[in-house]
């Protein structure tokens, strides 16, 4: 007798917090739904957009459930490659708690300018500096740096301060790095790094529909950045690491300080990590003009349905299983940020991860990626540029200044929508 088992397919970022959280996920939605599997495939960035967002991976029929970074979202929903998720929030039984059980600021990214919602929150950023306590609150090292600068060591409030700690604790002697950076090509940190160095200067991503990044604060940002790079303030070939390869290298004791997502401070504070209770969070720096402050990034993963999925109501059970006030708190206890306000206010969780007891209040700050359709091209385009730059391919106001050009004439060509 032929199967009448169906199975769901779901494409996702390699991270093994995505693996170990999605596979105790699918038990608890298998309990509910024992006649279903679900097949968990993980994809590199590269290899993921690809497949779902270059390709034809959410159209195809190939796919039920696509684990989607938001700054993919505006691409994706313009050219109707996912399914709205409305119908299913009205006519089936919503995640408890929705909305109000979300911060704001997810659920504007993961709708659109009308409202209507194409994911659901799953693992959240945002951007935070986290340092090695250890090192900082050592008396001799404390000693030795006023000494060398004059000034006390501290978690830096400026970029300035930033490049004179990363210098102080640059140790290769002691396979030490100052600083982590995840600086490979992969359309991801290595864009997000530049955008947050230059919105802390006091810049913008665009002026309208007019490039404006490439301005003196966005030389600025680029120059300082790539300047990390080249005089070796960073683990060595950081253009090898994206964000969880440098989050594991931090964890691994080998860095002095890192901005990253804020799920990788849960990575610190694992048990096996080798700074296991010496990791510490602090403001992201800011820049040493009068227009610099304090910044954050909010860019997260949201579970979507692709438009191509043969089976959405059941790919709508797994999200409305994996959204639960339980199974978020597993998305958390995996090494992962969970999504949900109670998740971020819960006890047990701050006290295991420090971390959780400032995201919300990131969350009131942040910056977020223009929410236009052509971002993800105009991502592509920086993606390229800012890796000559790091390569000494070109100069940070030549790469500026074509990737400016490029943008606008990519938005100047783009169909009214």
């Amino acid at each position: 007798m032929a199967s009448t088992k169906k199975t769901l397919r779901l494409a996702y970022r390699t991270f093994v917090g995505f693996e170990r959280a999605l596979t105790r996920q699918t038990r608890a939605f298998q309990e509910l739904h024992p006649d279903v599997d679900v097949e968990l495939v993980p994809y590199d960035v590269p290899e993921l957009h690809a497949e779902m967002v270059a390709g034809d991976g959410t159209t195809s029929g190939d796919w039920d459930l696509f684990l989607c970074v938001t700054d993919w979202l505006p691409s994706l929903v313009a050219d109707g490659k996912l399914a709205e998720l409305d119908a299913f929030l009205d006519l089936s039984a919503p995640p408890e708690d929705w909305p109000q059980g979300w911060s704001d600021s997810l659920l504007r990214q993961a709708s659109d300018e009308r409202g209507r919602f194409y994911g659901i929150p799953y693992h959240d950023g945002p951007q935070m500096f986290m340092y090695r306590a250890d090192l900082f609150e050592d008396p001799h090292e404390q000693e030795r740096f006023e000494q060398e600068h004059g000034y006390p060591l501290a978690p830096p409030e400026t970029w300035s301060q930033f490049r004179d700690v990363a210098q102080f604790f640059t140790r290769p002697e002691r396979d030490l790095s100052g600083c982590v950076v995840a600086a490979m090509a992969d359309g991801h940190n290595s864009v997000y790094d530049f955008f947050i160095h230059l919105w802390s200067r006091g810049g913008h991503v665009l002026d309208g529909r007019k490039a404006a990044f490439n301005g003196a604060e966005g030389r600025e940002a680029l120059t300082y950045l790539t300047g990390l790079i080249q005089d070796r303030l960073t683990q060595p070939d950081p253009r090898a690491y994206e964000s969880v390869l440098s989050g594991e290298y931090y964890a691994g004791g080998r860095g002095a300080m890192m901005w990253n997502w804020a799920g990788f401070a849960v990575v610190a504070d694992m048990p096996d990590s080798n700074i296991h209770g010496k990791n510490k969070l602090g403001l992201i720096p800011r820049g040493d003009g009068p227009g610099g402050r304090h910044v954050s990034l909010s860019v997260f993963w949201a579970l979507t349905i692709p438009k191509g999925s043969r089976e959405p109501q059941l790919a709508w059970d797994f999200i409305r299983t994996a959204a639960s006030r339980e199974q978020d708190l597993v998305t958390s206890d995996e090494g992962n940020i969970g999504c949900r306000l109670s998740t971020w206010r819960d006890p047990g969780m701050q006290e295991r991860f420090p971390c959780y007891a400032l995201i919300e209040e990131t969350h009131r700050t942040v910056e977020t990626l223009p929410p236009i359709p052509e971002y993800d091209a105009i991502n592509e385009i920086l993606n390229e540029l800012i890796d000559e730059v790091h390569t000494g391919e070109k100069r940070v106001d030549e790469a500026l200044d074509e990737a400016a050009a490029r943008t606008d004439e990519l938005l100047a060509g783009a169909p009214a929508r």
